[in-house]
């Protein structure tokens, strides 16, 4: 199991490496290269321990054992000449696995400074191994810097997503598994851990589970087959598996969708995350699929159904094209999953689970041909949390539900399996969690698009509690974006006219197309989640483009102000069409419904509505608008910072046994751009961060050098006991607290003036510009007394607490109150 501390090491290891590679996937392939090169020399010394002889380093290749190449007596020059020629000999050292001379064919060294090289040859030696598998879960967790593979439509999939799916599909010692765009081998190499778990003796009150013996372990490994079209992720798949203990890796370069030389090959078990973008004209696919269609997504999960075994099981990502196109190759292909008893769950995932790289929309199809043809129904489920947020960085948060729906999934499987589920007929069965719901497959034939949303059938059941009458906006808005013209920002003159697009305001423009009161909602490049304001009001004349739809609504029926926030109150997801570019095409906003309750319910409606909302307004508004401001007295003395500071002080010395100790370390990410304060930092051995990282103590305020953290004001104060280490692009000022105090030292440097002033002395390549400290030492700033200066911090700190608490606490207790307004519709 992957350690804390060897997790560090890779991040160290990546950070030292930066500066020079900053590429993600070239940072990747640097420290996969180290590693094996450090593995093959710790199994040549275990043998020679053990009384046997080298395997890799021998008969002419001695001389570039890792160990040697670590020899202290070699000087920086020397470790870079012999690195460089290791990496150019070991693809011809008939010793190694061929699997290793393919990655060493291709290995180079991008950069030639020897402090740097050092530095991480000096990391990648403190890695220790008691077996492979310890460097497999390593490497797993250094395949997880990898982001997207943008041009393929590829993303790779979380690890705790990849184990939910291994785990409701459950598969056995026995099965032949296999992932048909396998990436990195994530899924095989879940899905091999999950049966080695299924034997190692834990958990088995009965004493029902027998231990593998080492025939069955080797035979389990030939069960495992992967293909992938890139020739980098099947060398990376390959690696990660053997890493895990695969001495043949079968993974292949096989284009699953175009070529037909695997097509007689069937699985009991498929587990994928297929790329989801199809190329510009399309995939050309041979005759042999049974849906004929050149949609890559939709010929995956086709591909898939035709290579099951007649009681085979799957797990498949899929995006929301599959769920609800309308297209005839999507439906057909539903159909086929209900029809012909391949699909028993779905499960929706939120739209940030592939954050950072993508906010797609996703769910999961759970395929069993034996499971569904004992059931009438099929499981429909929505995660709502996955126990990470949904933002870029995916922080861990409490909420969960992905143990609950594995709980429900298994506890259906099992019941239906023994036959003890009721048959539903009608709608009215539903869990007692609210995330799942049964629909019979009688009631998702009889609306005959096979729509894969449970949120369609569960809308029908929940109709007869409603309180007031749900709509179509089809049936009380008239739709105008036949009228809507998009206009090139090239071809746009400038004029008094704003120009509308799917969040707002974008432009003004010197001509209108419309001349009234309309509501707008996103077409494509908004955001549709609960509260994600993705429709207001436009007046006046005004021009629109054709990323916004244009709705009057009927005004006898439905008031504007009314349908404004009841959409923005909605989950519009289900509604979403398209992978690369999400959509809400016009056909499915005229589908939406919405509570219609009469006229005068609506104006007062509207009326409790906007009295919170004129608060919200008005309280945004402060809080947007403020900035701690100093008004500065001419008679206080100028001084440069570097006067009343130390600027980079220097590191303090250590004792050997202070090494294992932990010091908080301050990534860069947790900064802040407008506060003083920066968010939780982290705890790290002295020993992973003395080298390599910044050094800080208590009241030194950082700041950051490096585009665009600089421009965008990152800085802060650490609060800490003792020390701590930080990112290599933080500039450190330590105010002499005789003359200055921190919080005023930080005012200076947070605002606009010190930035507008600095970035002009930027200097280095795009991307990588940086600050020069001669500009923060020579900077001049007001030095009053401290007296002066304490009794303008409180006043500042007051008033930060107030925005603080109207940002944090005031404005999302009325927000709630809205929500709760129009929840009671």
């Amino acid at each position: 199991m992957l350690n804390q501390e060897t997790k560090r090491k890779i991040d160290s290891a990546r950070d030292i490496l930066v500066g020079k590679v900053p590429d993600p996937k070239a940072q990747v392939e640097q420290i996969t290269t180290a590693l094996i090169y450090k593995f093959m020399d710790d199994m040549d010394k275990t043998s020679q321990e053990l009384g046997g002889k080298a395997r890799f380093f021998t008969n002419g290749y001695e001389k570039y054992a890792w160990t040697k190449l670590m020899d202290a007596k070699l000087g920086g020059h020397e470790k870079l000449d012999l690195y460089m020629e290791a990496l150019a000999k070991l693809s011809l050292n008939p010793h190694i696995p061929q699997l290793f001379r393919d990655i060493f064919k291709d290995a180079f060294l991008p950069y030639r400074n020897p402090e740097t090289l050092s530095l991480f040859l000096k990391e990648i030696n403190g890695f220790t191994y008691e077996h492979s598998e310890d460097l497999g879960d390593s490497f797993e967790y250094l395949l997880s810097v990898l982001g997207s593979q943008g041009d393929a439509g590829q993303f790779r999939t979380p690890r705790h997503i990849i184990d939910f799916i291994v785990d409701v599909v459950n598969p056995k010692k026995d099965d032949t598994i296999c992932d048909p765009a396998c990436g990195t081998a994530g899924f095989l190499i879940s899905a091999y851990k999950h049966i080695l778990k299924q034997h190692d003796g834990k958990n088995d009150p009965e004493n029902k589970e027998k231990p593998l013996t080492p025939d069955e372990r080797k035979k389990l490994m030939d069960h495992f087959t992967g293909y992938d079209i890139s020739p980098d992720m099947v060398r990376l798949s390959r690696v990660n598996l053997y890493l895990h203990g695969f001495p043949n890796p079968t993974i292949y370069e096989y284009d699953t969708l175009s070529s037909e030389e695997k097509w007689d090959e069937s699985f009991d078990v498929m587990l994928a995350n297929p790329p989801f973008m199809t190329p510009k004209g399309g995939i050309k696919p041979h005759k042999r699929f049974s849906v004929q269609a050149n949609r890559s997504e939709v010929l995956f999960v086709d591909y898939i159904l035709e290579h099951l075994r007649p009681n085979g099981r799957a797990g498949i990502i899929v995006p929301e094209g599959i769920i609800f196109q309308s297209g005839n190759a999507y439906k057909q292909l539903r159909k086929l999953l209900v029809e012909e008893n391949y699909l028993w769950a779905v499960v929706s995932l939120p739209a940030g689970v592939f954050q950072p790289y993508s906010g797609v929309k996703t769910s999961i199809l759970f395929l069993d041909r034996e499971l569904a043809k004992k059931s009438d129904s099929v499981v429909f489920m929505k995660v709502n949390n996955d126990g990470l947020d949904l933002g870029a960085q995916r922080r861990e948060i409490k909420e969960n539900d992905l143990p609950t729906a594995l709980m429900l999934l298994n506890s259906y499987k099992k019941n239906i399996t023994s036959n003890n589920l009721p048959q539903t007929n009608d709608l009215e069965t539903l869990t007692k969690n609210t995330i799942s719901i049964f629909v019979p497959k009688s009631k998702i034939r009889e609306l005959g698009d096979y729509y894969l949303t449970g949120e369609r059938y569960k809308e029908i059941n929940e109709l007869k509690n409603q309180k007031w009458p749900m709509v179509e906006l089809g049936d009380i808005c008239i739709v105008l974006d036949s009228k809507r013209r998009p206009v090139t920002k090239a071809d746009r003159k400038s004029g008094k006219y704003p120009y509308y697009g799917a969040t707002g305001i974008l432009d003004y423009v010197d001509g209108f197309l419309f001349d009234e009161k309309l509501v707008l909602v996103g077409e494509d490049g908004a955001k549709w989640g609960k509260g994600e304001k993705t429709a207001f009001i436009a007046e006046g004349k005004y021009w629109v483009n054709n990323h916004a739809h244009v709705m009057r609504p009927i005004r006898d029926r439905l008031i504007d102000e009314y349908l404004v926030p009841v959409l923005n109150s909605m989950d519009l997801t289900p509604y979403i069409t398209g992978v690369t570019v999400p959509k809400l095409n016009q056909e499915r906003l005229r589908s939406i419904k919405i509570p219609l309750p009469p006229i005068e319910v609506q104006k007062k409606i509207v009326e409790e509505v906007e009295s919170y909302q004129k608060i919200i307004d008005a309280a945004k508004q402060i809080v947007n608008s403020w900035k701690p401001e100093i008004e500065i007295n001419t008679a206080w003395e100028l001084k440069k910072i570097s006067e009343v500071a130390e600027i980079n002080p220097s590191k303090p010395k250590f004792k050997e046994w202070d090494l294992d100790k932990d010091v908080f370390f301050l990534p860069m990410s947790v900064l802040d751009t407008n506060s003083p304060n920066p968010k939780k930092m982290e705890k790290r051995k002295l020993k992973e961060v003395i080298n390599g990282y910044t050094c800080f103590k208590n009241d030194d305020v950082l700041l950051a050098k490096i585009t665009p953290c600089f421009e965008n004001g990152k800085s802060g104060i650490v609060k800490l006991d003792g020390v701590g280490f930080g990112s290599t692009e933080f500039i450190v000022i330590r105010a002499d607290r005789s003359k200055v105090e921190p919080l005023w030292l930080w005012y200076f440097i947070f605002s606009d003036s010190f930035k507008i002033n600095g970035i002009p002395k930027m200097s280095g390549s795009a991307g990588q510009k940086r600050l020069p400290v001669t500009y923060v030492e020579n900077y001049e700033i007001p030095v009053p007394n401290l007296e002066t200066q304490k009794a303008i911090i409180a006043t500042l700190k007051l008033n930060y607490d107030y925005i603080k608490n109207t940002k944090e606490n005031i404005i999302p207790q009325l927000e709630q109150k809205i929500q709760a307004v129009l929840e009671e519709i």
